[in-house]
């Protein structure tokens, strides 16, 4: 009987769009860097829809300010999100599931967009796997952090 050894590290990856682990983390970081930053914009000019009615009445009322306000915070937030992941896709990935989770939070709130809720908490569990990718293909802040501590 022959016995098999699994390698105790991963081969290098390539930063080739035919590599399909590359093509993913390519796919993501591109989608998580332009989407905040469209619907983080379009707060401030609703053209695509009017964000306010996406913000349960619970926590409109919690936060100061108006609704409108609200949703202004959130866009520069979105776009600092969209930012992030351009620069730093493993810290990003990992920002972007964190707001994610909050907006799938106030959604619960609001009966009608449970199925809006389900679809984000999709777009959450590919910001992980944006995050994880990253590790191989982008080592940022958070590897270098590790590094320090080291």
């Amino acid at each position: 009987m022959s016995s098999h050894t699994l390698p105790t590290t991963a081969p290098p990856r390539t930063r080739s769009l035919s590599d399909p682990a590359y093509l993913a983390f390519a796919l993501l970081r591109s989608a998580f860097t332009v989407a905040p930053i469209v619907f983080g914009l379009d707060k401030f000019f609703n053209s695509l829809t009017d964000w306010q009615g996406y913000l349960a009445p619970l926590v409109d009322r919690l936060v100061p300010g108006t609704g409108h306000q609200a949703m202004l915070v959130v866009g520069v937030v979105e776009i600092a999100a969209g930012v992030l992941v351009a620069a730093r896709p493993q810290l990003g990935g990992y920002v972007v599931a964190a707001w994610l989770a909050e907006i799938i939070m106030n959604l619960l709130l609001i009966p009608s967009f449970y199925d809006v809720a389900l679809r984000d908490f999709g777009l959450l569990l590919a910001a992980l796997a944006l995050a994880r990718l990253a590790r191989a293909f982008h080592p940022g802040a958070l590897g270098a952090a590790k590094a320090l501590a080291s």
